[in-house]
């Protein structure tokens, strides 16, 4: 079986083509398939935004694909950034700055509870559409620890590790990631399904 994912996050590529090659699946990228394609996520939830993506992808591809919205819930922030999580520091922020504001605005806040959440949607060329949720609860740090992962992992501390998810193994944190967790949904279904 072939995907294509729906993204250009490098990150993302990485984590999901080395939970989906154990499966004998072959993963490609927009750039191995030389596809530019630039999908406006104006969804209001996690949901509409992955299956957007997935969807005009498709479309664009002929090819089954696979498209993650995630981000952080932050509580004393009322869920915020949610889904604006990678440009809530602006357009194209470095990871260093989406931590910075996330720290600045939670400055003299004692409830520091957040979790990550990761929709992925599979559609199918003929339009059939799937879903899976994943979600990671942890508390944000003071300060950036750690240079593994990317996005907010150096202030998401995980408390079954003792650590940030800056600070464990791309391998520790696919086995509790939101990402895994979505991931492990869809591996199952396809397991299922195809």
């Amino acid at each position: 079986m072939e995907i294509l994912l729906a993204t250009n996050n490098s990150g993302k590529i990485r984590e999901m083509k080395e939970m989906m090659g154990e499966m004998g699946i072959t993963v490609y990228s927009l750039k191995d398939k030389g596809i530019v394609a630039e999908v406006e996520e104006d969804g209001t939830t996690f949901e509409e935004n992955a299956i957007k993506k997935a969807s005009e992808i498709s479309k664009l591809s002929g090819m089954i694909t696979v498209s993650d919205d995630s981000g952080i819930e932050i509580y004393a922030l009322d869920m915020r950034p949610g889904i604006y999580s990678a440009r809530y520091a602006g357009e194209n922020p470095t990871d260093e700055e989406m931590c910075a504001k996330v720290l600045e605005e939670m400055e003299g806040k004692t409830d520091r509870r957040a979790r990550y959440v990761s929709v992925v949607a599979l559609v199918y060329p003929d339009g059939k559409t799937e879903t899976f949720r994943g979600e990671c609860y942890g508390t944000l740090t003071h300060k950036r620890e750690g240079t593994e992962g990317f996005g907010y992992d150096p202030i998401f501390y995980y408390e079954d590790f003792g650590k940030t998810l800056g600070q464990v193994s791309l391998e520790q944190k696919n086995t509790i990631s939101h990402r895994a967790k979505a991931l492990n949904l869809l591996k199952e279904y396809l397991q299922k399904n195809s």
